[in-house]
């Protein structure tokens, strides 16, 4: 008769034994975050970037412990070769907690204590749970806590996942203004309140978009600077307790070694280890950003209503039927989609602000919602934008005649006519347009006191939809 292979293993921690799973690395102080916190659903492996920067982390630890002689030499080289694997992308599934959890984030601090120790036992030919010969607290969490070590994974996260978001804008701004080069002889009526407004170009009308978005590519840089400064080296409360007093400078340059982040220490650890100011501003940013897409994703549906009884100046892409029940409908479905995403990173942006509000006295325990709104809006922005460029904007073509049509049957003309006539009679000969039907060029035909030399100026819409100083000085003629 055989006995069942073993499936669950038993630890203790200072609250008492603990079952965890026979081939988990983690230990159990994870199993206890496991089962306290069944809130999202979704793991903090969702944000490999997050994993990375906490490897980042411990290596850097590590490191400057051993070099000052306070942690033995083989020890250190085996929990840097375990966070080498980590950081490399390995053993993400040994990271199972949920994003939402309390205790300011000592879950996810002690999930990858345990880890690295448990991995580094084994590679020392040691069964996991042998944690006197490598311990999650007192080797790999060795002049550390959760207080340093968490906010300063996340800036290091935020600034590995800023990148994409940037190259993602940048992207996105130079397919819009390939548009704008395509479009540049396109001419439109321009629309302020929904209601006609003067003479453009829809190649202009697509370079204001990517002009706005180039924008924001310069700022999202600025603004990730200010998550350089971290905490490392403050353990509890920014004091700097349980470290040797050159322990902090040593950190912060081995994680700015093997990071390759320019990292630099905070003037004043205390505040540091309570301030989140940094995750304020940039979530505003990446909210500004969300919002100057959802505008322009407006104007797509807008330009693109119909086709037949909308404004239907350009065409998006067909990427699927639009109704189950009306034939041939096509919905603007990317810009759909962009406006929602958009409406999730403005309630992140006020849950962060909310979260950073609700620091208390020497930290901020609200931090773990923090990292998840921030991480997670770089996600679904980047991605919103790189399915927008790809299967919205590339495609974009333009309806020329349709634009032309609008401009023709509009009154945007008679705004070109005030230097020469003067606000009134611009404004009568925009009612007759209104009022008969007829164009402005038929109407203007039959003033008999306008000079021709002032009818031809209106001739060539392309003029007005840039400066003409000589249009000013030009004069009606009366004929009686």
């Amino acid at each position: 008769m055989t006995n069942a292979p073993q499936t669950e293993r038993i630890e203790k921690d200072p609250l008492g034994p603990v079952s965890i799973p026979v081939h988990a690395y983690y230990g159990p102080q994870t199993a206890r975050g496991i089962a306290n916190f069944p809130i999202s659903g979704i793991r903090i492996s969702h944000f490999p970037n997050f994993i990375k920067a906490l490897a980042y982390v411990k290596t850097a630890a590590a490191r400057a412990n051993a070099a000052l002689g306070d942690l033995n030499k083989q020890k250190a080289d085996i929990i840097c070769q375990v966070c080498e694997e980590i950081a490399a992308g390995r053993h993400l599934g040994e990271f199972p907690l949920d994003v939402f959890q309390g205790g300011a984030g000592t879950s996810t601090n002690m999930n990858i204590n345990e880890v690295i120790a448990n991995r580094g036992l084994e590679i020392m030919g040691l069964p996991r749970g042998r944690y006197d010969a490598l311990h999650p607290n007192n080797d790999v969490n060795f002049a550390q806590s959760t207080n340093d070590v968490y906010p300063t994974a996340i800036r290091l996260a935020i600034l590995l996942s800023r990148g994409a978001l940037q190259r993602a804008l940048e992207q996105l701004a130079g397919e819009l203004e390939a548009k704008a080069e395509n479009f540049s002889d396109v001419i439109k009526l321009g629309r302020t309140q929904l209601q006609d407004a003067v003479p453009m170009t829809l190649g202009q009308e697509f370079q204001a978009f990517a002009t706005t978005l180039r924008e924001d590519v310069a700022r999202l840089g600025e603004i990730a600077a200010f998550f350089h400064e971290i905490n490392l080296g403050g353990t509890a409360i920014g004091t700097g307790i349980n470290t040797n007093p050159d322990y902090q400078a040593a950190a912060v340059a081995e994680l700015r070694a093997v990071s390759g982040l320019p990292v630099v220490s905070a003037g004043n650890l205390i505040e540091a280890c309570w301030d989140t100011g940094a995750f304020v501003l940039f979530s505003g940013m990446l909210k500004r950003t969300a919002t100057k897409l959802s505008k322009i994703c407006n104007d797509l549906r807008l330009l693109s209503s119909g086709p037949r009884g909308g404004l239907n100046e350009i065409n998006l892409p067909a990427l699927q039927p639009g109704s189950s029940i009306m034939p041939g409908k096509v919905n603007p479905v990317v810009p759909e989609v962009v406006n929602q995403v958009a409406f999730q990173i403005i309630g992140y942006d006020l849950t962060i602000t909310l979260a950073s509000e609700a620091g208390q006295l020497q930290l901020n325990v609200m931090e773990p919602v923090i990292a998840y709104n921030i991480l997670h809006s770089l996600e679904l922005l980047t991605n919103a934008i790189d399915v927008l460029r790809m299967k919205c904007v590339v495609g974009i073509t333009a309806n020329v005649e349709t634009c032309r049509k609008h401009l023709e049957a509009s009154t945007a003309v008679a705004t070109a006519l005030t230097p020469a006539i003067g606000y009134e009679r611009a404004a009568e000969l925009a009612k007759q347009v209104l009022s008969s039907g007829k164009t402005i060029r038929e109407v203007l035909a039959e003033q008999p006191d306008l000079s021709e030399d002032l009818i031809a100026q209106t001739a060539d819409p392309h003029l007005l939809t840039r400066p003409t100083r000589s249009r000013l000085a030009l004069q009606p003629r009366a004929e009686n």
